[in-house]
């Protein structure tokens, strides 16, 4: 049925001429335009809302029993990768939870396979009940202090512009590229403006000046404040602010002092970076709802921030709301402060309900891109296995620059630390002093880098954690407290062509493969879900925190555009500086 077939039949369902495809009744019905609640049918026809009133004519019938009615969750920027999963399988854990669209930036895909990765996240996505919108990745790599797996520039990002699910530019993380007037980086931001597209910002540790420079080349959100004062600059100048709850980063309850009545509407949910488990167990956005309000958020404020904030933020113009014209993506729950999800619809097909996913939704999803050529060039298993001295760290002196974990946030600590050393002047790793070693070993392209470094935090009492998610050029990350354990480690992530395990006393207790760029699973979410919580109970044999996700912690440890202090495969990263650093202090 084309475009005017379509509106003629809405049209006539709207005027009661002709019934319904579905219809809900007897629902409290939240209106985000006006943050009211209102009574009334909704009448569905084509997968799209005709009217909101007194209707009695429907093929199917759904009686609400006075629960609650809200929009389709939308999560305003993710990175699908960080789950592990599939496009696929990541579409079937936040359905679930309300979600019905996301904002993602595939830039974890790219900076291991450039373009490849971002078609193969594209084909991934054609016809599941999920919208998947895309920002091209605008920093792969995120910057020149890390060995990246692919590089690209704005010639490579533009044919992706004429792609109906890509809506503009995503994060733009090298700050002083844009701050210099970086010819690559301006065409990048050029290509966007003359589209009309969206801008994605990455203001991480940048002061209220600076984020001039980010309004001035059209950058309009940004998800890396950590505090009020941070969340008031963004909105004083323009931007709308991103409220960022994920695994590591979890700032909703610093930022919420900073909404109010005046400026709800400029603000919306992410999860930025979320684990399989975390997914499944505490939900996407509809998680940052519950939170919020339990801190004394207006419940309906909250539903509005998780949905037409984040589509009229988008353009999303026909997302976002229950309202004639609007996509019938609906979510049915008992009630707005425990938001218990019982019912989810996708365009007026029903995909969860109490407590089920209905599989036959993707059963006529399109054939996907096979996975392929992701599958055997990402991991560079030439270089394996590492010599055993490979993990050497010499010190002059026994004071060091070390990286500081901070629980729960992607930000660290830069720490001078007295550690202990050999005969040889190399550093001791000690669970004692929860002074462990970090190695960052390039695999793309048979470099032979490895960074070295002392990191604080992590509490183990044995062993070694290893992964080939490193954000975000995503060389191979391991932590440990022996260098036996890291190599066994390390070597057992190359024979898998990447993934997590945990090692401890020359065994591997337990590991995860994830053979699609070295960043996803083939399997299903709840064999991966299952999995993780193997590696979960592997981590705490080896003394791990439950305080903290260890894993995802030291997939950022890697981020060099993050504060304070960070390892490449190039060495030890200073961000105020904006240089390389030695160990030694």
């Amino acid at each position: 049925m084309n475009t005017k077939d379509k509106i003629a039949k809405r049209i006539e369902v709207a005027a009661k001429r002709e019934a319904a495809d579905l219809i809900i009744r007897n629902g409290n019905i939240v209106n985000v335009f006006t943050g009211s609640i209102q009574s009334g049918d909704i009448a569905i026809v084509d997968g799209v809302i005709a009217g909101i009133g007194r209707y009695t004519e429907g093929l199917e019938v759904i009686d609400a029993k006075g629960q609650w009615v809200i929009p389709g969750l939308i999560d305003g920027h993710v990175h699908i990768e960080s789950s592990m999963l599939t496009p696929r399988e990541f579409a079937k854990a936040v359905l679930q939870h309300g979600v019905t669209a996301v904002v993602t930036d595939p830039h974890e895909m790219a900076n291991v396979m450039g373009s490849k990765g971002i078609q193969y996240m594209l084909d991934q996505s054609e016809g599941l009940p999920l919208d998947i919108y895309v920002n091209l990745p605008s920093c792969a790599p995120s910057t020149p202090f890390e060995t990246s797996g692919a590089t690209l520039e704005a010639e490579e990002l533009r044919p992706f512009y004429a792609h109906p699910k890509v809506l503009g530019l995503a994060e733009v993380m090298d700050f002083p590229a844009l701050a210099a007037g970086n010819p690559g980086m301006v065409s990048k931001l050029a290509d966007a403006n003359e589209l009309g597209a969206h801008i994605d910002g990455h203001a991480a540790g940048i002061n209220r000046e600076q984020l001039n420079l980010y309004m001035a080349a059209g950058i309009r959100t940004d998800h890396e404040a950590i505090d009020a004062e941070e969340a008031r600059h963004r909105l004083e100048l323009g931007m709308y602010l991103m409220i960022r709850e994920g695994t590591v980063a979890k700032d909703l309850e610093a930022l919420l002092p900073a909404v109010n009545a005046g400026n709800s509407r400029r603000c919306l949910f992410v999860t930025d970076d979320k684990l399989i488990d975390d997914l499944l167990e505490d939900g996407s956005v509809d998680y940052s709802i519950r939170l919020a309000v339990s801190k004394g958020l207006d419940p309906v404020t909250a539903v509005q921030m998780a949905t037409i904030n984040a589509a009229e933020c988008f353009g999303l113009r026909h997302q976002g709301a229950i309202a004639p014209g609007y996509k019938a993506d609906l979510v049915i729950v008992d009630d707005l402060e425990k938001l218990a999800i019982r019912q989810v619809f996708k365009e007026g097909a029903c995909i969860f309900r109490n407590g089920e996913l209905q599989e036959d939704a993707f059963s006529a999803c399109a054939a996907h891109a096979s996975p392929e050529p992701l599958l055997s060039s990402v991991i560079q298993t030439g270089m394996m296995p590492l010599r055993a001295d490979a993990l050497e760290l010499p010190l002059e002196s026994d004071t060091c620059n070390a990286i500081g974990i901070i629980p729960n946030s992607l930000v660290t600590r830069h720490l001078k630390e007295q550690v202990a050393r050999d005969r040889e002047l190399r550093f001791i790793p000690s669970a004692a002093r929860d002074q462990l070693k970090l190695a960052v070993v390039e695999r793309h392209h048979r470099t032979g880098n490895i960074g070295l470094a002392v990191v604080k935090g992590f509490g183990f009492r044995k062993g070694a954690i290893v992964s080939s998610v490193a954000h975000d050029s995503h060389n191979i990350i391991c932590a440990g407290v022996t260098d036996e354990d890291m190599l066994l480690a390390i070597g057992h992530v190359a024979a898998m062509n990447g993934g997590l395990a945990v090692v401890a006393d020359g065994v591997v207790l337990a590991s995860l493969a994830l053979p699609v760029g070295g960043l996803l699973s083939e399997q299903s979410y709840s064999e991966v879900n299952q999995q993780m919580l193997g590696l979960y109970a592997a981590l705490r044999t080896i003394g791990a925190p439950d305080a903290f996700n260890p894993f995802l912690t030291l997939s950022f440890l890697a981020l060099p555009v993050i504060p304070e202090l960070k390892l490449t495969d190039k060495g030890l990263f200073e961000f105020a500086s904006n240089r390389h650093i030695r160990v030694q202090a």
